[in-house]
């Protein structure tokens, strides 16, 4: 079966700040999902990252489908018209347009999208994150699907063995979508390069080598101060990723985010902390909304999900975590200093850019 995994996620509105949704925006949201099912799509996942709400689908249609994509605006609408009627903080926060065009692309929410011929048995990771942006991911994908250190399927699979080709976006080029193919191994340097800088070039997709058409990966890639043009929170992104036989396995995939990367975000969008990996449905963290990576591990079998298996809450997660919290409790204690406050050139909030422009004036060359 040709099919195509749909995963759209949107931030409408929270209890007492940014910490989750309330149980009746998300079920009003599951229920418009719902209600679409027979005509839309052939199954569905709600769930939520801190307070993020993301909508997983599987349907026979291409990705950007019009009807999938409505379904999905108008769930996250109906949404957000709970959480006003509730007073939740930032209700709509991420629905930056008015009208729906067609496409969820370009209005707000995240969206990652792959389309694939379903495999007897098709194992997929979903990942969603919270309080950061869509480069948070390079470093985890890069170790699992470039690194034999972190996974060793690359030296002993015959499937991984010619490597990927990873398509790179950089994200600050607004005017059009500007991207490059490199292929790894051998463009491993390039790679590199390119990934270092989180904040301007994110992985978009990752595709086998010795099976061209089979794409491993989709990231949402939508920044959302280039839409709006102000800050209007992080962009929080989503990712689906194809694992085993010829993809890294799920326990390839896992540990590459146990190193818990410092990436932007947090509080008020203008700091570096480490992506804690966190189990599904955890609200943000009240310790300056530490950024937070959710994994959900599932089985798609003629379009339908298993039970999904989350895949950071064993016990050998518990203590990644204290380790995770004790990386972002010595980054805060530096304050306003970089790196752990990100460079002018990335804050969010104007205040600082803007004071820094008066102080600048002050200034007299000596001679």
């Amino acid at each position: 079966m040709r099919l195509t995994l749909s995963m759209l996620k949107a931030d409408i509105g929270a209890v007492g700040g940014h910490t989750a949704p309330s149980p009746e925006v998300l079920a009003r949201v599951r229920e418009v999902i719902t209600e679409g099912q027979r005509a839309v799509f052939l199954d569905s996942l709600v769930f939520h990252c801190g307070d993020d709400i993301v909508v997983a689908l599987t349907h026979t249609r291409d990705p950007g489908d019009p009807e999938v994509h409505a379904l999905a605006w108008e769930a996250f609408q109906e949404g957000t018209r709970v959480a006003q009627a509730q007073g939740l903080y930032g209700a709509g926060q991420d629905l930056l347009k008015d009208a729906f065009s067609g496409n969820l692309v370009g209005l707000g929410p995240q969206v990652a999208e792959l389309q694939f011929e379903e495999r007897p048995n098709e194992p997929v990771v979903l990942l969603a994150a919270d309080k950061t942006e869509p480069g948070a991911y390079n470093l985890p994908l890069y170790l699992a699907f470039a690194d034999p250190m972190h996974s060793p399927g690359l030296l002993l699979s015959p499937g991984l063995q010619a490597g990927f080709r990873f398509r790179v976006m950089d994200v600050e080029a607004t005017e059009a979508e500007h991207v490059i193919d490199l292929a790894a191994p051998e463009r491993l340097y390039d790679l590199a390069i390119l990934l270092r800088d989180p904040h301007r070039f994110v992985i978009e997709s990752i595709w086998s080598r010795k099976y061209p058409d089979e794409q491993a990966v989709a990231v949402s890639t939508t920044r959302l101060r280039n839409i709006a043009g102000r800050y209007v929170g992080k962009d929080d992104p989503v990712a689906i990723v194809r694992v085993q036989k010829i993809f890294p396995a799920t326990e390839e995939l896992g540990p590459c985010f146990a190193l818990a990367p410092f990436v932007a975000g947090d509080t008020r969008g203008s700091h570096h902390l480490p992506l804690m990996p966190v189990p599904a449905n955890t609200p943000a963290s009240s310790y300056f909304c530490m950024p937070m990576v959710m994994g959900l591990a599932v089985s798609i079998k003629n379009g339908r999900f298993t039970r999904p298996v989350d895949m950071f809450s064993d016990p050998v997660w518990e203590h990644v975590r204290r380790h995770v919290v004790e990386k972002a409790m010595e980054m805060r204690r530096q304050g306003f200093v970089e790196p752990a406050m990100l460079p002018y050139g990335e804050l969010e909030y104007t205040g600082i850019r803007d004071r820094l422009e008066r102080l600048l004036e002050e200034f007299t060359v000596r001679s």
